[in-house]
């Protein structure tokens, strides 16, 4: 099947490009991108030369359904709401890696990221594309909303435990850093390198676009209103996410317990690997993979359940976990094209 990918210079699209090449039942399709349009892909991406010389293309959503089988949209926050419609009624399904159709609100949507929302009715047909958890509404899916990088780490450590009656739903606590990938490709002084080499800094406190829609997951996996404290760091790296989370339990718990309902939960999940007892996870030992590794700590002093949740933010946190939508999507093993070796060091 021929897969297009809208956005086609940032560094979303440049991941679900590699992805698409090395994978068995997709090849590329149409690249979109209208500001570099006539130039070719790796004019902007000059690894790729000799690998895709093809030139990149302007939207047009007839010329896109007529040629591809799927649609990745890998644009900024406003962008795919504007094009998602035209393309579906064209017939095509579409993934799509912002955050257009991810709340269930308009009025969320428009506090949060500060752009028109999405059309209530394509809103509706979204389904929210957390693999592990929603794969069987992703298979009936023509529209995937692709779940942020924050989200998807900090969701997949919490649902486990979210889902029983173990903890005090109050009190959950998301302590989260980012490398600077995830700030996107564009030049701004957040991401410039001497104001990011050597250092550490919290940002977007109490207002950050990922808060709802983790709160959102959250409240439908455990039926419970939660409010949760989350906050961001930039640290001085590339790639990757880590996600240390807090909970406080009802009764006391071991960490052994804990790992145990944890392994349950993520039996036959290939990209979720539970961490034994005592090893926590890091994000170099997810580099480059789809991996969401797990580490567990009951304190049993305070009674608080701690989280450690990694991921590749560009992987599992986007382009992979898209990929894996798309598996899922198609009836194909859901881990196609994406079994590798984290790349280390």
């Amino acid at each position: 099947m021929k897969a297009a990918v809208i956005g086609g210079t940032g560094y979303g699209a440049v991941e679900l490009i590699r992805l698409i090449k090395i994978h068995p039942h997709l090849k590329i399709g149409t690249v979109v991108s209208n500001s570099q349009a006539g130039n070719s892909f790796s004019e902007a991406y000059p690894h790729l030369t000799g690998i895709l010389e093809q030139p990149l293309e302007k939207f047009d959503p007839k010329t896109l359904a007529e040629q591809n089988d799927v649609v990745f949209l890998a644009t900024p926050s406003g962008v795919s709401s504007r094009l998602v419609p035209e393309l579906m009624e064209e017939g095509v399904r579409c993934i799509d890696l912002s955050g257009d159709f991810r709340l269930k609100t308009e009025e969320q949507y428009e506090f949060w990221y500060k752009h028109p929302s999405a059309d209530r009715a394509y809103l509706n047909q979204a389904i929210y594309g957390l693999s592990e958890i929603y794969a069987e509404k992703i298979s009936d899916a023509r529209l995937i909303a692709n779940p942020g990088c924050y989200p998807t780490a900090t969701n997949l450590g919490l649902i486990p435990i979210i889902r029983t009656n173990l903890v005090d739903f109050e009190s959950i606590i998301i302590d989260a850093k980012s490398g600077v990938s995830g700030a996107g490709r564009g030049l701004s002084l957040t991401s410039h390198y001497v104001e990011i080499n050597e250092n550490l800094k919290a940002y977007k406190l109490g207002k950050h676009q990922h808060i709802p829609e983790i709160e959102q997951v959250l409240e439908e996996e455990s039926g419970h209103p939660i409010t949760v404290s989350f906050t961001t760091h930039l640290v001085p790296m590339t790639r990757g996410i880590m996600c240390t989370m807090y909970v406080n339990l009802k009764r006391n718990l071991s960490t052994l317990e804990v790992y145990e309902l944890y392994k349950k939960f993520y039996k036959n999940k290939p990209f979720v690997r539970v961490r034994p007892v005592g090893t926590i996870p890091a994000t170099k030992e997810v580099w480059g993979s789809n991996y969401c590794d797990i580490g567990l700590h009951v304190d049993e002093r305070t009674n608080r359940l701690t989280i450690i949740s990694v991921i590749d933010n560009l992987m599992k946190g986007a382009s992979g976990q898209a990929i894996q939508n798309a598996n899922l999507m198609f009836g194909w093993d859901e881990s196609t094209g994406l079994i590798n070796i984290p790349m280390y060091p």
